[in-house]
């Protein structure tokens, strides 16, 4: 690739909303689609939430510990403690990795556009 190539190359970075209908498609159903996983994403995907989830959980808790069997205390712990609590925790952090992932990504695309500018104005400057 030659600078000439470099100067000339468009220089876009890509989000999210880009390839949207790449995922979700164009029809209203794929805009349907995304806006309900959107909002139920966006009210899951609290620590309130996880919270929440776990007042809910502890309210079976009782009854599993009366029962006096393993068998019941283990599906409690693995089916309903940490499914429920879980489940927001994981969306949180995801969130929390895409934020960063989104930083760094603008960060990587500005050091690149300016690397970019600085070989075109370095290769108008010299002389063949």
């Amino acid at each position: 690739m030659t600078a000439t190539d470099i100067a000339a190359h468009a220089r876009v970075a890509v989000k999210s909303r880009h390839v949207w209908h790449a995922v979700h498609g164009t029809g209203w159903t794929g805009r349907l689609n995304a806006a309900i996983a959107d909002r139920i994403t966006r009210a899951v995907g609290t620590m309130w939430t996880a919270y929440l989830f776990a007042l809910l959980a502890l309210i079976s808790l009782p009854a599993a510990i009366l029962s006096h069997s393993p068998i019941i205390i283990v599906a409690w712990i693995a089916q309903t403690f940490l499914q429920l609590v879980l489940l927001p925790v994981i969306i949180v952090g995801q969130q929390l990795q895409a934020a960063h992932s989104d930083a760094r990504s603008e960060q990587d695309h500005a050091m690149l556009t300016q690397l970019v500018t600085l070989v075109s104005d370095m290769s108008k400057g010299a002389k063949p």
